[in-house]
């Protein structure tokens, strides 16, 4: 019997310019339908769509610019493949709120609800999943050194425990954490929430981790083009399989799929 369950594996699907890793790839509405479908064939339990990039120093975009981007996109998938669950990753109301009419079962709010407590109120009308992320700043200012007083893990845990407690507050039953790998932190704060993972089991909800081809990677192993850190990214996951992580978010599912097949095989 296994352990752990392997995590549930969210693909990525940036519908953008301008992100990280893959902008522009998926930017048009046919290569952005394909691409997830392909994220589904490819083993992902859960397609994570955003509109806006969070890279560092972005520059943030309107709401309707970022609505025409992903309903289109949401509507086509829930066409083709109507059992897909869809999470969109927004910090905007009036977005997800769009995205949820539209099919997606999922929030995704990498501010953790500072920005717009609005995500709370419509995660419990509907009876969404929430993903609740930690970030020092904004994305255009996160990398801006990064610091903090004493303990990041610490700092992260008080965080999040005071906005599940503020999620649950408005009535959200289905809450997931998420501690913000690379969102206001150093190759070391990095590195530090990865070894102490464990630390938040505390929390008390599922853990959600997203550092799929992230800088630190890119520094560590002096990769500098973020496609090819595909496999330093399994071989986190890979030494992490022992901790408590419930979701992984990824660009590069087949990859992850078969890492899954050999976790379930030996």
């Amino acid at each position: 019997m296994l352990k752990n369950k392997f995590p549930k594996i969210v693909g990525i699907l940036n519908v953008t310019p301008d992100s990280f890793s893959d902008g522009g790839n998926f930017l048009k509405f046919d290569d952005a339908v394909s691409q997830a479908l392909k994220l589904l064939e490819d083993g992902a339990d859960i397609i994570d769509i955003g509109g806006e990039s969070t890279r560092p120093f972005a520059e943030q975009i309107d709401e309707e610019t970022e609505i025409e981007r992903v309903i289109p996109v949401i509507k086509a998938i829930k066409e083709k493949a109507p059992n897909a669950l869809i999470s969109i990753d927004t910090t905007k109301y009036e977005v997800a709120y769009e995205a949820v009419k539209a099919g997606a079962g999922m929030l995704n709010d990498i501010s953790g609800l500072t920005k717009d407590i609005r995500l709370a109120k419509l995660a419990a009308q509907f009876d969404l999943h929430l993903v609740l992320m930690h970030i020092q700043g904004t994305p255009k200012t996160m990398q801006i050194n990064p610091a903090y007083k004493e303990d990041v893990v610490t700092e992260i845990i008080d965080f999040l425990q005071k906005q599940i407690k503020l999620a649950k507050s408005y009535g959200v039953k289905q809450i997931i954490a998420d501690p913000g790998i690379g969102f206001g932190k150093t190759v070391e704060h990095n590195l530090e929430i990865l070894k102490r993972i464990d630390e938040f089991e505390e929390l008390d909800v599922p853990i959600y981790l997203g550092f799929s081809r992230k800088t630190f990677i890119g520094k560590l192993f002096n990769i500098e083009n973020p496609a090819e850190r595909d496999v330093p990214t399994a071989f986190f996951h890979s030494l992490l399989l022992t901790k408590k992580v419930d979701y992984i978010r990824v660009h590069n599912v087949k990859l992850i799929s078969m890492l899954k097949r050999v976790y379930e095989i030996i």
